[in-house]
């Protein structure tokens, strides 16, 4: 994948998620509504608004994960407003361990590397980020850790035969956009933690 196509893509997910970010928003202004008019109770109502809020989180994740960086940084209120909200209810929970402002570009690639721990923890876990000194270090633990080596191979340059799927995109992101911010990326596990770091 070029530099090219790599800028196309994020555009793509800029453009899909601010795109979904509005008709979401008003389906969970209306179940407000809803509840205020006395009209929100039962399981029904609570299965869509828990649905929505899921669809929201994952929205706002995706827009970071996959959207253009810009030069504008992202606050720690923000960045663990998204990642509480994605760990409400999933099987994966999220800890920001920065207490400092980060690039955008950086947290960009803080979240397209915990998607990856996402797919080596099929049972649900912890992913914690932190970076000291400049080096970050994205690191999930849980139980039965599930490797690809030939996905994860990818993130290190090498060499990878089979095809990506859909769920599989940010293997392919996460090292162009790291390489387009000089930073190399560094895979380490243990039995029941992996890690990422750049």
């Amino acid at each position: 994948m070029t530099v090219d196509n790599v800028n196309v893509a994020t555009l793509i997910g800029s453009r899909i998620c601010h795109d979904l970010i509005s008709p979401v928003g008003a389906i969970n202004n209306g179940l407000e509504l809803l509840g205020m008019a006395g009209a929100m109770d039962g399981p029904e109502l609570e299965l869509i608004a828990d649905s929505v809020n899921n669809a929201n989180a994952r929205i706002r994740f995706f827009r970071i994960a996959f959207g253009q960086a810009g030069e504008q940084g992202l606050g720690r209120a923000e960045v663990v407003s998204v990642l509480d909200d994605v760990s409400k209810g999933g099987r994966l929970k999220y800890q920001w361990l920065l207490t400092e402002p980060a690039t955008r570009a950086e947290v960009r690639l803080a979240f397209l590397a915990a998607l990856c721990l996402e797919s080596a923890l099929p049972y649900g876990g912890m992913v914690e980020m932190e970076c000291s000194a400049g080096v970050w270090k994205i690191s999930g633990q849980g139980n039965k850790l599930k490797l690809d080596e030939d996905l994860w191979a990818r993130l290190t340059g090498g060499p990878s035969e089979n095809k990506l799927s859909p769920a599989q995109v940010q293997f392919a992101l996460l090292p162009q956009l790291a390489s387009e911010l000089s930073k190399a990326l560094r895979v380490e596990q243990t039995a029941d933690q992996i890690s990422i770091h750049f």
